[in-house]
């Protein structure tokens, strides 16, 4: 449950970019409060150096191994690292015990081109896969990658997380169903954010359509903790949405969604029966796709889209990732940025397919409330994470390859209704081409995080040869230096 304040002095302004290889990206990628202490794990070119590690690369320039959102298991000694590159997607395993990495699992970059054969006669996305956005550490102990924008929208569970690395992880040479599995239960979507619920994590799983105009899913599944054996298929509705002249079909800032309400009382819509079966007259949530704008060609877009237009599914600006958490009343609560509209949703569970949708924070929520102001300003959240005492912390996509660095933000919600009563500058990010991504809390020591520096401009080695490339960083907030009390703090702002 949440509630806490900041915890520590917030930065008073975003930080500036410096070029590749600079001292800062190799010793300090962020700008952080006095107190946070951070070390490197792991780097794209330590790895590479020792022929005893391993880790993904594919021929992408700066794209070619796209550290994302980041899994621990339960003890908190491994860290699984999703790939998001265009093809030859995996995740690797780093093991903070040995300080070593290893390549679990990757496709076989015949969407790429990598390999020969004829489109008559081959599938080349039949063992390649591609940009893997989260991992997910599940209740039966495997690891869930999510597809997000190439591939065909799967979700892919590793059966063995914690087992020797293969000494031949690409997909072709793999077992499926064995060492892999494609989780068929789960909608075609631009997938990002995906979790369990909190109060029912063998039962109901929630995922977004990260895709522009996208919604928000939920899967209850028919058999407690069994992921192939079907469940029914909802996704989020606005009462009002469709009364208000919104357009489920259409763009969600098009003209005619300009004045629809995407916020307050909402139900969650059926897609399919409790088997898994799409409804009469909705389109198959699980049919195969590329990732395209439906309204171009509405028989090829991934079904999860398609379907939810359908039924009045509210689209969102980007709805990116996720945390679930809980409200001070108890009800359960989800978290998701919405990255094109600068601003993060709560959703509260209200039972019966029930739920309501409030603004958590954006652009109108108040920055370092009480304490020294910064000049620095909510810009595309992308990724949340969650401390031990329910804080959610917001993750900036943007700016990318600017001269000022994205953000990391502290949200204070200090009465747990769902709403931030301010956002507290936490971080800032000092490398080149680059953004934060996949920041989590350990999950046995609450002080700690890691986060991940990802595609920065050192990645391409063609323009940065001895590049130092995606990176793994760990922090630590105990010894972080508190803020001055409320009375100290309104004094010294207005000196």
């Amino acid at each position: 449950m949440a509630g806490t304040g900041p915890f520590f002095n917030p930065l008073i302004q975003s930080t500036a970019v410096a070029s590749p290889n600079h001292v800062n990206e190799l010793n300090s990628p962020w700008q952080v409060p006095a107190g946070v202490i951070g070390r490197n794990l792991l780097s794209l070119r330590e790895v590479e150096a020792d022929v005893a590690q391993s880790i993904q690369r594919v021929d992408a320039g700066n794209i070619s191994s796209m550290f994302d959102m980041m899994a621990y298991e339960p003890t908190g000694r491994y860290i699984f690292i999703p790939h998001e590159t265009p093809f030859g997607a995996g995740v690797s395993r780093h093991d903070t015990l040995t300080d070593t990495t290893e390549l679990l699992f990757a496709g076989d970059q015949m969407a790429g081109g990598k390999r020969e054969c004829e489109p008559s006669s081959c599938d080349r996305w039949a063992h390649d896969f591609a940009a893997f956005d989260p991992a997910r550490w599940t209740p039966n102990g495997t690891v869930w990658l999510g597809e997000e924008w190439a591939g065909l929208g799967r979700v892919v569970e590793i059966m063995n997380p914690l087992s020797p690395a293969p000494e031949d992880p690409t997909a072709s040479a793999l077992i499926e169903g064995s060492d892999y599995r494609i989780v068929e239960t789960v909608a075609n979507v631009a997938h990002e954010g995906i979790h369990f619920s909190r109060a029912h994590p063998n039962r109901v799983i929630y995922y977004i359509d990260e895709w522009n105009s996208g919604s928000i899913y939920a899967l209850r599944l028919k058999q407690a903790g069994d992921y192939m054996a079907g469940g029914q298929t909802f996704v989020l509705s606005v009462d009002d949405f469709a009364a208000s002249g919104g357009d489920a079909s259409a763009m969600w800032n098009d003209e005619v969604n300009e004045g629809a309400t995407r916020f307050g009382p909402a139900t969650w819509i059926p897609l399919t029966d409790e088997d898994g079966k799409p409804l009469e007259g909705v389109t198959d949530p699980f049919r195969d796709g590329p990732t395209i704008d439906p309204r171009d060609d509405a028989g090829l877009v991934r079904g999860g889209r398609a379907a939810a237009d359908d039924v009045g599914g509210t689209p969102y600006g980007r709805p990116e990732d996720m945390e679930v958490g809980s409200l001070k009343n108890g009800s359960e609560v989800l978290y998701v940025t919405t990255t094109a509209e600068h601003a993060v949703l709560s959703i509260e569970m209200l039972g019966d397919n029930r739920a309501y949708v409030r603004s958590f924070a954006s652009r109108a929520t108040p920055k370092n409330l009480g304490l020294p102001p910064t000049t620095g300003g909510l810009n595309a959240p992308d990724n949340l994470a969650q401390d031990a005492s329910g804080n959610i912390y917001i993750v900036e996509d943007a700016p990318n390859r600017s001269d000022v660095g994205g953000d990391v933000w502290f949200a204070r919600d200090m009465d747990n209704d769902g709403v931030a009563e301010s956002i507290d500058h936490f971080m800032s990010m000092q490398v080149a081409g680059s953004e934060s991504t996949g920041m989590i809390f350990h999950p046995t020591e609450p002080t700690k995080f890691v986060i991940a520096v990802q595609h920065p401009t050192s990645t391409d080695l063609g323009m940065v040869p001895d590049g130092f490339g995606d990176a793994v960083w760990e922090f630590d907030i105990a010894g972080a230096v508190p803020p001055p009390a409320p009375d100290q703090a309104s004094q010294s702002s207005t000196d």
